[in-house]
């Protein structure tokens, strides 16, 4: 596509974008000297900007665009459903035919008790009505006391009151507010790479999964809610537990009676090679949260999904439940979720990525482990990590002033990747629908850019 006669190029647009436009999760301070990169037009696994350069997407958006940019169906179904109901409020006692079918439908693809679907707009809203159905659940079950939660450092659940305060990024404690809130408490990850050294993966899932009971028993089992987790964390630097990790996890809430929230808003359709990460891991929560891939980023929607437990007591029990947002099911969004979940399905997209592409993408994450620069590389499906490091012997960390991180990333985009620094992990979350050539073309760039930055820093092999 090629502008307008008249329009703006780059700098004009960055002069607006600087002048108007608050970016998340951003220094404006350091976006005001480099301009923004502009993006205009995407298709595939790729997105151009205003100077023309092509992108190849290596994040899938932010974890999202799980089946690339410009499905012309997914534009056909909003459009439709624009034109037959724009919009449906869902207080009142009103239902419209889109949220039924959609809500209907994830039922369908899950465990047997997760039988009940709240629509939101965000993953963040979404974690926001699990915490609070979690606390409703308690004070209907006459247990009022039940009021903290657990959650996990290096976690990512979203920028709200309740779901920064769960999660485990500390400049996001930094960011004004109180947080975390007072009622959630954090413990270590399945991180083996930094807290399981010299075990084998089993042992350390174990291991990794006791601290959760370790800090159930120093809180008291009648005080803790609820315990929340991603199955694999991405924002915390693509750490992927042990198999051993989960089974234990759940153990552990069944035993002391704290419910167990899976946060699959990354997750969740097919960012594991499974349609969802309780299928690759074996979990059974009493609540699990979608968004994301689940209308593949293309209108904003999520989902928290209620097993009977949960949803039967607030049902029965607990009258009305205050609680909703404008946009809770709004039938666009829904329509849209429904037509990319079709094309997942009919396209068999999940399923061939799991077959072909999860294999290629481990040996490709996998290759990079005698770089010079790289002490960790990690994965499930199709989400990696590459740990950079100073000192590979002895795990030691560049400082935070390097943003060493920062300097790979950029060398990555210019030579046409987008490859996203996490602290110094370096991550890549590939669209499912990437092809093994594209692939390769993905770990090549990323090699130059990891080589680039070495040579930068004097780091030799």
């Amino acid at each position: 596509m090629t502008m307008a006669e008249g329009d703006l190029d780059t700098q004009g647009w960055q002069v607006l974008d600087r002048a108007h436009y608050l970016h998340p999760f951003t220094d404006h301070a350091g976006l005001r000297q480099t301009g923004s990169r502009v993006a205009v037009r995407g298709e595939g696994i790729y997105v151009w900007d205003t100077e023309g350069k092509r992108i190849i997407d290596g994040l899938s958006g932010l974890g999202c665009v799980n089946i690339g940019y410009g499905r012309r169906e997914l534009v056909t179904a909003a459009a439709e459903q624009m034109l037959e109901l724009s919009y449906c409020q869902s207080f009142f006692k009103t239902t419209h035919r889109t949220a039924v079918r959609l809500a209907e439908k994830l039922t369908s693809m899950l465990p047997g008790h997760l039988n009940h679907v709240f629509f939101q707009s965000s993953g963040s809203e979404a974690n926001e009505t699990a915490t609070r159905l979690a606390r409703r659940y308690w004070d209907l079950e006459g247990k009022p006391g039940k009021k903290l939660f657990i959650a996990r450092e290096l976690a990512y659940h979203g920028s709200t009151h309740m779901a920064a305060s769960l999660s485990g990024i500390p400049p996001m404690h930094y960011a004004g507010g109180d947080i975390p809130l007072s009622n959630v408490h954090h413990i270590r990850t399945a991180y083996q790479y930094r807290h399981g050294a010299g075990m084998d993966a089993a042992e350390f899932g174990v291991v990794a999964a006791g601290w959760l009971e370790e800090k159930i028993l120093e809180l008291g089992a009648d005080n803790v809610a609820a315990f929340i987790a991603e199955p694999a964390q991405s924002a915390g630097g693509a750490l992927c537990p042990p198999e051993t990790y989960w089974p234990e996890i759940q153990r552990i809430c069944r035993k002391y009676d704290v419910l167990l929230i899976a946060d699959e808003v990354v997750m969740g359709f097919g960012r594991t090679g499974k349609w969802f990460g309780l299928y690759k891991y074996g979990i059974e929560p009493d609540i699990m949260q979608l968004g994301k891939g689940i209308t593949s980023g293309y209108l904003p929607l999520s989902a928290t999904v209620i097993g009977d437990r949960v949803a039967d007591t607030l049902i029965d029990k607990g009258g009305e439940w205050a609680h909703g947002y404008t946009y809770s099911g709004h039938p666009t969004c829904c329509a849209v979720a429904l037509e990319n979940i079709r094309i997942l399905d009919e396209e068999k997209i999940i399923e061939n990525a799991d077959a072909t592409l999860v294999p290629l993408f481990k040996a490709g994450i996998e290759s990079f482990a005698d770089h010079p620069l790289i002490g960790d590389a990690r994965c499930v499906g199709l989400m990696g990590g590459l740990e950079i490091v100073k000192d590979k012997k002895t795990r030691e960390s560049y400082a935070y002033e390097a943003h060493i991180g920062d300097h790979c990333s950029a060398e990555a985009l210019k030579r046409g990747l987008a490859f996203r620094a996490n602290g110094d992990t370096m991550s890549l979350m590939p669209p499912l629908i990437t092809t093994p050539d594209q692939l390769a073309e993905i770990f090549a760039i990323a090699r130059e850019a990891l080589d680039a930055t070495a040579k930068h820093f004097g780091v030799t092999a």
